[in-house]
């Protein structure tokens, strides 16, 4: 059973959310909270594998939440996932870097939120179209020329089928659908993956792509 704690500040949000993953025989929703101190305090008493998290929220936003997660005794096995509107979101690289493992849209499909939870507890990572456009965007504007040549120098060990996934991956690309492109299972295209995230020291996928970007890797373009 994947135990899920919702936290957003909108109560139409949460309940909405809550009604699409009740649905399923393999999700439970531990609670549903509008702040992240009420997160902090749930999460130090219950149980729980995936926190789905308002980016935007009054007092402790998503960042400053993402970080002090990460800094709690379940820090490490948490999979947190943020949940944003992308084009008024500057801090989406922050959560990032902050811990989160992945970012969807408030604006998907209910397949989407559903398909999203698994991966990210299988260990992959959230990772939409749109969410894979708007880390481009960002990374774009705060490009740092001494984190590109760092991360230049990582990239430069992937071989030419990891670089072609992990270009996949950042637009938005499925296992399965990238599978279909290369003509390879979609076994291989994690295991390509997960070399590609040890060889350059990323967590997960969207990391992954941030590092991607950042490192001026060819290839790249926004997603379709």
């Amino acid at each position: 059973m994947i135990r899920i704690l919702i936290v957003d500040d909108q109560e139409m949000i949460r309940v909405g959310l809550r009604t699409i993953l009740e649905s399923q025989s393999d999700m439970e929703v531990v609670a549903d909270v509008s702040d992240g101190i009420r997160a902090l305090d749930l999460l130090s008493t219950e149980q729980v594998d995936v926190v789905l998290l308002d980016l935007r929220m009054p007092g402790m936003d998503g960042v400053q939440t993402t970080s002090r997660i990460r800094e709690s005794t379940v820090g490490e096995s948490v999979r947190i996932v943020i949940l944003t509107t992308f084009d008024q979101d500057e801090n989406v690289l922050a959560a990032l870097r902050a811990g989160a493992n992945g970012f969807l849209s408030k604006g998907v499909t209910p397949a989407e939120l559903l398909g999203a939870v698994r991966d990210v507890v299988a260990g992959g990572g959230a990772l939409s179209p749109a969410a894979a456009r708007a880390l481009i965007e960002h990374v774009n504007d705060q490009r740092s020329p001494a984190v590109v040549v760092e991360l230049a120098a990582r990239f430069d060990a992937l071989t030419a089928r990891e670089r072609d996934v992990v270009a996949a991956i950042a637009r938005g690309r499925s296992n399965d659908e990238i599978a279909a492109e290369m003509f390879v299972s979609p076994y291989t295209v994690k295991t390509h993956a997960s070399r590609a995230m040890l060889k350059v020291g990323a967590r997960d996928r969207a990391q992954l792509v941030s590092f991607a970007l950042l490192s001026g890797l060819p290839a790249f373009r926004p997603p379709e």
